[in-house]
């Protein structure tokens, strides 16, 4: 291989390794084909994360893809709220958005969503449980024009913490009973890390306030029809699966979520399958 030329910008360094080695080595490498004018949109729901809120803004900030940061911020009362109204002051590239009462994760998404501006809005946990490295290989579906939809996975190949087994054994059958009413196929309905066209997930009305959000979302998604090309009628979104990794925290270092929430989820399988 010849040597590498001197380069002015990154992107130029990038593109001469993409045309240089190849679109499937590169992907191999961790290196992926971004159009210029792309941005992801990050909505972050946070709830008491005063010891993380630093390390993730750090985190999604290194990732390679230009972003839209949105955090909203559910009536914290750790001392969270007052580092954001820092932080809203002195970074211009934050959105930051307060709740006056603690609504719940899927209301605080909603409300982030309606921030945001990207062409594409992914959900980004603020409790380092998911890697946001793990962002150019979960839109890349959808920039190749082959995805409207993207889920990661736990459950498929990558790396994760071992925890628990019944939190293991609930996700999978929440899934399970997910995919009967959806008829999809997926692995795993309850992970953090989704990926939507923006007009896909400002187009459907999300109800649920707390974590709800997720067997709610996937059964809208499944019903939501795509206007299709060339004068032909509407098609369904198609869904992608993505490996992800995960290193899940215990009730000790911060989770949240319980066997109260498992119950709603199973509320809201059956309900959002045959209402809006």
């Amino acid at each position: 291989m010849e040597a590498a030329p001197e380069f002015a910008t990154e992107a130029e360094r990038k593109e001469w390794l993409l045309q240089t080695l190849g679109e499937p080595l590169c992907r191999r490498i961790g290196l992926y084909r971004i159009p210029a004018d792309f941005v992801l949109s990050v909505v972050i729901p946070v709830y008491n994360e005063r010891k993380t809120i630093h390390e993730i803004l750090r985190r999604v900030r290194q990732v390679p893809v230009p972003t839209q940061i949105i955090v909203v911020d559910d009536h914290s009362k750790d001392g969270t709220r007052e580092i954001l109204r820092d932080l809203k002051d002195r970074e211009s590239d934050l959105v930051v958005v307060f709740h006056e009462r603690n609504q719940g994760k899927g209301a605080a998404l909603r409300t982030g969503f309606r921030h945001a501006t990207g062409q594409l809005v992914i959900v980004q946990d603020a409790d380092l449980e998911y890697d946001p490295d793990q962002y150019p290989e979960l839109i890349q579906p959808i920039i190749e024009g082959k995805a409207d939809v993207v889920f990661g996975s736990r459950f498929v190949g990558e790396t994760h913490r071992v925890l628990y087994f019944w939190h293991s054994v609930a996700n999978k059958f929440l899934t399970l009973l997910s995919n009967m009413f959806t008829n999809l196929n997926l692995t795993d309905m309850e992970v953090c890390y989704k990926v939507f066209r923006r007009e896909i997930i400002q187009g459907i009305t999300l109800k649920s306030d707390r974590f709800g959000f997720e067997p709610e979302v996937t059964a809208k998604v499944a019903r939501f029809q795509m206007p299709g090309a060339n004068g032909e009628g509407p098609r369904s979104c198609r869904i992608y699966e993505i490996p992800v990794s995960y290193h899940g925290r215990t009730y000790r270092e911060g989770k949240k979520i319980g066997i109260k929430d498992g119950f709603q989820a199973l509320y809201c399988i059956v309900r959002y399958a045959f209402t809006d």
